[in-house]
């Protein structure tokens, strides 16, 4: 677990309306962090390649966010000089008729990255502690039940080799409504409006309840949730990408060794 601003620290309790959505960090503007983002988007693909390459490791960076908190923008944007051969994104929307007669973690497992590879979950399994308990799917006494399935679950996957690094995107309800709106203004961007976006909206409260308490009860040592502040899509950018560079390299890789003899190989 790194030292970070943004950890949620184990058991710790949290209140999301005391934590700024707007901070920049030492960066004066967008402008400033431009050079340490790019560096760190460099060594990330460096970091990518070793890991595809040893093949010892596999990494689950998973994103939660409001509607509009810029899940999308961030793994496009963090993730935008990565090898694809190493690196796989899954986005979970309602789950299907043939999920929901499985357990709720049975799509989540089969979408977990292999050893080498980067998975990146577009949402994930907390949607069954965040949607279906907002609004009552599942009874109270299902979704309470179910911060310590996920909790053994993401333990399972830390004991097996993989690394857990989850990211929540936390955006005021102002900027959202900005975004929205943008998103209405902008013809091209009309696309990516929903207009159940807006009941999701209502219940904010319900959802930042919602997400206090998986924050607290399943942020561990071996799955840490950093907070981003998300307001300033350049400053998340950085947070992010600096975040997974730093965990990345705590890993320690290694190319694996060459074979011997091939200083004496000549091609012809």
């Amino acid at each position: 677990m790194l030292k970070s601003p943004y950890l949620v620290h184990p058991g710790k309790k949290l209140k999301l309306n005391k934590l700024a959505t707007d901070d920049t960090g030492d960066f004066d503007d967008k402008e400033d962090a431009a050079a340490a983002t790019q560096k760190n988007l460099d060594k990330l693909d460096e970091l990518q390649e070793l890991l595809y390459a040893e093949a010892k490791h596999a990494v689950l960076i998973v994103f939660q966010a409001m509607d509009g908190g810029g899940k999308d923008g961030a793994i496009e944007h963090v993730f935008s000089g990565v090898n694809p051969q190493g690196c796989q994104v899954t986005s979970f929307k309602a789950p299907t008729a043939l999920e929901l007669a499985h357990d709720f973690l049975w799509r989540i497992h089969a979408a977990v990255p292999r050893k080498g590879m980067i998975g990146i979950f577009n949402r994930s399994h907390y949607e069954s502690v965040l949607v279906e308990r907002v609004h009552e799917l599942v009874p109270e006494k299902v979704w309470k039940g179910r911060y310590d399935h996920i909790n053994n679950f993401e333990w399972l996957l830390a004991d097996e080799g993989t690394t857990i690094i989850k990211f929540f995107l936390h955006i005021s309800k102002d900027e959202q409504k900005q975004r929205m709106e943008a998103r209405l203004e902008d013809k091209a961007k009309n696309w990516k409006f929903n207009v159940g976006d807006l009941k999701e909206r209502a219940l904010w409260d319900d959802y930042m309840k919602a997400y206090e308490d998986a924050l607290e009860k399943c942020s561990t040592e071996d799955a840490p949730w950093y907070i981003v502040p998300a307001d300033k899509k350049w400053f998340r950018n950085w947070v992010v990408s600096d975040t997974i560079v730093r965990t990345l390299q705590s890993l320690d890789m290694k190319y694996p060794k060459a074979e011997e003899g091939l200083s004496k190989i000549v091609v012809k």
